[in-house]
């Protein structure tokens, strides 16, 4: 059996149309702004087969520090389509999911900031209560309470 190369996941990445706007949904929910910057050039086009870009990008970090999302908004080229309101069982992206302390809380915070409840929070078993809310530009984001000892 061949060794394996993979170390870590790095970061899942969100295009979105207002990075201000991702960064302060992201943030309610409980990750940190870690850094922001612009990223264009030769090399950049070379990586994502673009050619000549520039995109301003914001790496957003959860409280452990393990995992990271990275926010991109596209200034050339202009984003030619657009997935955020396809239903959750769309071919592609489908959503990120966050463990919270408080899922009541957090849904709370989130709608009172514009987001909304696509179903309803509902409980697994006696493990999890799981809920799916669609935020800042659409984006769906999955939320996860641990009830129950694993």
């Amino acid at each position: 059996m061949e060794e394996n190369k993979l170390l870590r996941m790095v970061n899942v990445g969100i295009v979105v149309e207002s990075l201000d706007n991702a960064i302060l949904f992201f943030t309610e929910i409980g990750l940190r702004l870690e850094g922001r910057m612009i990223v264009e050039g030769e090399w950049a086009g070379r990586v994502t087969g673009l050619g000549t870009q520039r995109v301003e990008i914001a790496m957003m970090v959860t409280p452990d520090g393990h995992s990271r999302l990275e926010l991109s908004q596209f200034f050339t080229p202009e984003t030619i389509s657009d997935h955020r309101n396809a239903p959750v069982n769309a071919l592609g992206y489908l959503r990120i999911m966050f463990t919270v302390q408080d899922i009541d809380e957090v849904v709370s915070r989130l709608i009172s900031q514009g987001a909304r409840l696509v179903g309803e929070i509902v409980q697994y078993e006696n493990s999890y209560r799981l809920c799916y809310i669609r935020g800042a530009e659409g984006i769906l984001v999955g939320l996860a309470e641990q009830i129950g000892t694993r």
